[in-house]
């Protein structure tokens, strides 16, 4: 990917996030799930730590990913579409000086954004059980202050996540995204266990950061509930759907076994699987095929 090209997605991101409605980014963690959702008609896809943990190292997100795996992975992956690519970068990978290597990989992998949590290492997954221990709020200022100095092009989305909202209190919570936007980031991410008063909360976040604001649409209650339409007026400017692609490949390819091995064949599921017209079409390869007949 050319330097220009990742500049007009991360501009477009920007646009993107802009407008009226909420940007809609479905969780993937390959190029292919990724073709997928720009095919279906998504503006922008979402890159999940969690799922790329499993897809490449078949383990649960606890923090194995390191930072060369992460961005060799979305540096194809952002290359494989013609849509923004926002990224999870974990906790940074380390102190100031992994951030400020973190910012220069991710930037030359060709993502548009990232998020930066404030968790300690090992990090916890937010689908886990238990409050997560987060850094105290110097370090976790500091760690997006680097990530702000060491920004080459300012197109390049940073986006400040707080995991300390279950543990610290949602005031706390809110007072560092404050003060995360105050140091130079684009955006904030309050993740937010399931609670009847999530919707509420999301409210007061926005009144009181009024900055954009990205939230896990998956982490059950009421916000998972929601329809697009009504997003924006409660303060959802980016929603993301981490659980996607690895929640449906991992049921559909359960069922897909259990019937092989139960049946010998796939006889009885073969209107739930693509033929080949169906999977190359996906994947454009007529498109290609034509732009090779101008060789040959």
């Amino acid at each position: 990917m050319t330097k220009s090209t990742a500049l007009q997605k991360r501009q477009q991101l920007r646009q993107l996030i802009a407008q009226d409605q909420t940007l809609i980014a479905p969780g993937i963690y390959d190029g292919y799930g990724a073709k997928l959702v720009e095919n279906a008609g998504f503006a922008a896809a979402y890159m999940t730590g969690n799922g790329v943990s499993a897809s490449l190292l078949g383990r649960p997100d606890i923090g194995q990913v390191d930072l060369t795996l992460m961005t060799d992975h979305a540096r194809r992956v952002a290359h494989s579409i013609n849509v923004p690519l926002i990224c999870d970068a974990d906790t940074g990978y380390g102190g100031v000086f992994n951030i400020q290597r973190t910012i220069e990989e991710f930037e030359a992998s060709g993502v548009s954004a990232i998020h930066i949590e404030d968790q300690i290492f090992p990090k916890r997954c937010a689908q886990f059980e238990g409050a997560r221990k987060v850094l105290d709020r110097k370090e976790a200022v500091s760690q997006i202050q680097a990530a702000v100095a060491s920004r080459v092009d300012s197109n390049f989305m940073i986006i400040a996540r707080t995991d300390c909202a279950e543990s610290l209190g949602l005031e706390e919570a809110i007072l560092r995204a404050k003060i995360f936007i105050a140091e130079g980031a684009d955006a904030v991410f309050v993740e937010l266990k399931p609670h009847p008063d999530a919707l509420a909360k999301i409210a007061s976040i926005k009144a009181e950061v009024n900055a954009t604001c990205l939230y896990n649409l998956d982490v059950g209650g009421p916000i998972s509930q929601l329809k697009t339409a009504d997003m924006k007026a409660l303060g959802i400017d980016i929603g993301i759907r981490p659980s996607l692609a690895r929640g449906v490949f991992g049921f559909a390819m359960s069922q897909a076994l259990n019937s092989l091995k139960e049946n010998d064949n796939l006889q009885s599921i073969q209107n739930q699987i693509w033929n080949g017209k169906e999977y190359n079409a996906a994947l454009g390869l007529a498109a290609l095929e034509d732009w090779e007949k101008k060789f040959t």
